[in-house]
């Protein structure tokens, strides 16, 4: 019998695959007929912080393509619920209330921060572009705004 926990493992896999065909996609090389390469596998957001147990009731699963331009400030939020990413292009810097940075290039995988305010800023020259995977609860917010 699959659960839903099983289910959800199963679409965060299948996103990753996902990801990176869209990253890496392929070059003139003779083709690899399956290619995994472990992005990212942990229990932490990219502060250090343990991310929080799931939430009960009925997931939902959001996936975004995010497209920052340049010189642009995303506004102070915040996450209630498990998320996770990989920018595509350009280059990101995420800051925390509390002045923790990560600074993310085109290719780098981020578990998000949960239940912490924060903000992405795009300080380059060309647009940043990330794909996010959100797992959460039918009826609860991906992102809370200040």
């Amino acid at each position: 019998m699959v659960t839903q926990m099983n289910k959800l493992i199963l679409l965060i896999g299948l996103f990753v695959l996902t990801i990176q065909s869209v990253v890496y996609g392929h070059s003139d090389d003779k083709l690899k007929p399956i290619a995994v390469e472990k992005l990212i596998q942990t229990s932490n957001s990219w502060n250090g912080k343990k991310l929080p147990n799931y939430a009960k009731g009925t997931p939902e699963i959001t996936l975004l393509r995010i497209v920052v331009q340049p010189k642009t400030r995303l506004p102070l939020h915040t996450h209630p619920v498990i998320n996770a990413g990989v920018l595509l292009k350009g280059s990101l810097t995420v800051t925390t209330e509390d002045n923790k940075v990560l600074n993310l290039n085109a290719g780098d995988p981020i578990v998000e921060v949960v239940n912490t305010w924060h903000y992405g800023e795009n300080k380059g020259d060309e647009p940043a572009e990330i794909i996010v995977f959100y797992a959460g609860t039918k009826g609860t917010p991906i992102t809370v705004k200040e």
